[in-house]
């Protein structure tokens, strides 16, 4: 069978810098190849140097589409096989999608721009689009907003712009990769039956080779633009022979047992001993002493937009009378699809939002309505790390001020904060050459290292990790993970790990929480929750992790 994508000796620079180098691969209609790496390994240039949406030096022995040499057709040329011929599905689909249009006007546009149907025909494709994605209430969801939908809901808007045309290529970067477990698993058998369904190749770009198990026929591994391995599934994850491809697979958090340290990419690489020594919780001395923070039946709410009959407001209780303790020095793990209120309870404690009934209590004290010095002195005790660094850090102080700024303000380390900010980047794995720079200088695992380095910066008890390594490739989440793994064995404080990965959040907990639709779902020991599940919606996440079988 001829190939529908050829890629002969690839390379990409920017300037005088090769980021893809002397990269080869086929793909034939029907078959799935997954290009795994890690952030800044070339997998993105690579598919959009394929879909001509690249400003740089491209060449190449042979880049072919169905025959066609991509390298030599012009810009309207290579435009008019975008959508049509090739299609391509982005990682964050509210960023792709246009926030000013309806979700069903942007599918229509790719229809009215490819092919000859009028408006009412290109709606009427679209719907037929939209219930082949299997969007919920198709008909209703053509005339909403982006913003209006779930985060599954965009990603499938975006599958069904792609298909709008049958192309005979679909690429997929990093579909999947912010979305929750389930969320995830139905988006990849849906891309799955699309392709049996309509013999399409597709080449799906991620850094989780758990999802690449899931997907793919053949496996392509690149590292700083090198190809480091290539075969098929079997192959490459279960027999690999590349440092690399091992490391990567060795990173991710196991669920079978609970490693003292996770190992890392650099570990397998550079040949290091590493301590596989199991860690395991001491429930004993944990529940036996008085609890940090005591959640006890907390609510909130927000309005929901409509009104009743006799003048009285609805609500949407994000946070429906949830109960928990946290105690001194564990890791209170709390897991949950999106909009189960996980970040709202999160903001709740540190008063970013005002619970509308229930208690909050912090050492036995009520902090349900603190305010003034009594805030301001909880906030030294409580700290947040947020999901996103970069967004999180302001881009016009440099690092020294950013570690400065909390010290400042909490009338901490007078006359010797500069030292303290030297010792905390030390700490979390920086240079103190860091000090001066801008945080769009640094990668998003430094970012985040930024970020903890921040929340220690006033000695807090408890820091609440708010879906903290949720944006990071594998190999820097291990990275990460140990860390503040082991800033909590040298600090003592605890820990409320938020997540929507119950592998990343299970490797990290004594206790679980389980939070849907507001509501407290399960609570218990992190290991008896995944092994014995109560509920069937635990029961369900857990089912959704996805899992590289030995």
């Amino acid at each position: 069978m001829s190939a529908i994508l050829d890629i002969q000796n690839l390379s990409v620079s920017f300037g005088d810098k090769e980021v893809v180098s002397q990269l080869s691969l086929s793909l034939e209609a029907g078959k799935t190849t997954a290009i795994v790496g890690e952030s800044g390994s070339g997998k993105s240039v690579t598919s959009l140097a394929i879909m001509g949406l690249l400003r740089a030096s491209i060449a190449a022995d042979q880049l072919s589409f169905q025959g066609i040499n991509l390298l030599s057709i012009s810009e309207e040329e290579h435009r008019k096989l975008r959508g049509s011929g090739m299609a391509m599905i982005f990682q964050e689909p509210m960023t792709a999608l246009n926030p000013s249009m309806r979700c069903g006007d942007q599918v229509a546009e790719i229809i009215l721009q490819h092919t000859n149907l009028n408006r009412k025909e290109a709606m009427e494709r679209a719907l037929e689009l939209f219930k082949e994605v299997q969007i919920p209430n198709p008909a209703e969801k053509l005339k909403a907003w982006p913003h209006e939908m779930s985060g599954g809901q965009r990603q499938r808007v975006m599958i069904a712009m792609a298909l709008a045309c049958s192309p005979q290529l679909l690429i997929a970067d990093e579909p999947t990769t912010a979305l929750d477990v389930t969320v995830q698993k139905e988006i990849l058998k849906l891309i799955n039956d699309l392709k049996t369904k309509r013999n399409m190749a597709v080449l799906f770009i991620t850094h989780d080779l758990g999802v690449v198990a899931e997907v793919a026929d053949d496996v392509l591994v690149m590292y700083r633009g090198q190809m480091k391995e290539f075969g098929t599934v079997d192959q490459v994850l279960y027999h690999s022979k590349d440092a690399y491809t091992q490391g990567l697979l060795e990173c991710r958090p196991p669920l079978e047992n609970r490693p003292k340290r996770l190992t890392t990419v650099a570990d397998v690489m550079e040949k290091r001993t590493v301590n596989r020594q199991e860690v395991h919780s001491d429930f004993q001395r944990i529940e036996k002493q008085d609890p940090l923070l005591e959640i006890d039946n907390l609510e909130k709410w927000f309005p929901a937009g409509k009104t009743s009959l006799f003048g009285t407001a609805e609500v949407y209780k994000a946070v429906n009378q949830v109960s928990v303790k946290l105690y001194p020095g564990e890791t209170l793990g709390l897991v949950g699809e999106s909009g189960c209120g996980k970040s709202t309870l999160s903001r709740c404690l540190v008063h970013l939002h005002e619970a509308n009934a229930g208690e909050i209590r912090w050492k036995g004290k009520d902090i349900t309505h603190a305010k003034g010095k009594e805030l301001r002195a909880l906030r030294k005790e409580i700290q947040m790390i947020f999901q996103d660094p970069f967004a999180s850090l302001n881009p016009r102080s440099n690092v020294s001020q950013i570690l400065t700024e909390p010290m400042l303000v909490h009338g901490l380390f007078k006359g010797q904060r500069k030292e303290r900010a030297k010792y905390l980047l030390k700490r979390v794995g920086l240079s103190t050459e860091a000090l001066h720079k801008y945080p769009h200088e640094f990668s998003g695992g430094q970012r985040q290292r930024i970020g903890i380095a921040r929340a220690l910066a006033v000695e807090p008890e408890l820091l609440i990790c708010d879906e903290s390594v949720s944006a990071l490739d594998v190999s820097v989440q291990a990275q990460v993970l140990n860390l503040l793994n082991e800033l909590k064995e040298e600090f003592g404080f605890s820990y409320l790990f938020i997540s929507h990965d119950l592998s990343v959040v299970k490797y990290m907990s004594d206790h679980l929480m389980v939070m849907r639709a507001g509501l407290l779902e399960e609570y218990g020991r992190a290991e008896e929750v995944y092994k014995n599940p109560t509920s069937a919606y635990t029961a369900k996440l857990i089912e959704s992790i996805p899992k590289i079988n030995s």
